[in-house]
């Protein structure tokens, strides 16, 4: 086991802050980053560890002569890449391959580091997710195009309302919206389609299905705030989607 002098404890705190920092805000579950944190310090000698983490904040203490460091958690995705590197460093920490300066090194290159694709692939992804989704739900074949269309739309009014007003729910709320008027105006005005699947297929691309099963797995792992709070989340979520498509129903 690694020997770690009093000075040093900085050093472990920050990496370890700094590696479960990138896991939450790229959606990893709560016990995931608990247990990479834990898992550093122990590899450094520091076994009397304390870590409380929520979808908002990251609480870790090295021992009950240390000071406790708090992380607030302002925004959260879902990027697997980091995770997995987040993972990989961590596995090569624990196995003595790396040394704690050059962790914490390939930590900060990692936060710093936009692994996203780029806005519009990710929107004319979404839009051909919308039309596969529609012919899953055993839609017609002519109404791929609606939600193909419908589909991207909501995704990218979805994306520029949250980066304008930093509120999620109303973001989503006008992205359902979106979808909703063009699938109206396509069913009106173009052709008659089923305007229920081409509603259905297209809000599929912000339905909460990545923190739905973050929420389940931290109630399985006993993180039972954390796992209320990402359920509620992803209520909020599903009740914008609706509330966005009953507001276009209701106003046409």
């Amino acid at each position: 086991m690694v020997s770690i002098q009093l000075y040093d404890e900085k050093k472990v705190k920050d990496v370890a802050m700094l590696a479960g920092k990138i896991l939450l805000e790229s959606g990893a579950e709560t016990y995931r980053v608990e247990d990479t944190m834990t898992r550093i310090a122990t590899h450094y000698g520091l076994y009397n560890t304390h870590s409380f983490v929520t979808p908002t904040a990251i609480i870790f203490s090295l021992n009950e002569k240390s000071s406790t460091r708090l992380y607030r958690i302002s925004s959260r995705t879902t990027d697997l890449e980091k995770i997995s590197e987040v993972n990989e460093i961590s596995r090569a920490i624990t196995g003595g391959k790396v040394t704690l300066e050059a962790a914490k090194l390939a930590l900060d290159e990692l936060d710093a580091a936009n692994l996203q694709y780029d806005f519009w692939l990710k929107c004319f992804a979404s839009a051909i997710v919308c039309a596969l989704f529609l012919l899953m739900f055993k839609g017609q074949l002519s109404d791929t195009i609606p939600a193909f269309i419908a589909g991207g739309i909501g995704f990218y009014i979805c994306h520029y309302f949250s980066q304008l007003y930093k509120i999620q729910f109303f973001a989503e709320y006008a992205g359902a919206m979106a979808i909703a008027l063009v699938a109206l105006f396509f069913v009106n005005y173009i052709y008659k389609g089923e305007f229920d699947k081409i509603i259905i297929s297209a809000v599929m691309p912000l339905v909460p299905g990545v923190a739905i099963t973050n929420a389940i797995r931290d109630m399985m792992a006993g993180q039972l705030i954390a796992g209320i709070a990402k359920g509620v989340e992803s209520a909020l979520t599903a009740f914008a989607i609706g509330a966005g498509v009953a507001t276009v129903l209701i106003i046409f």
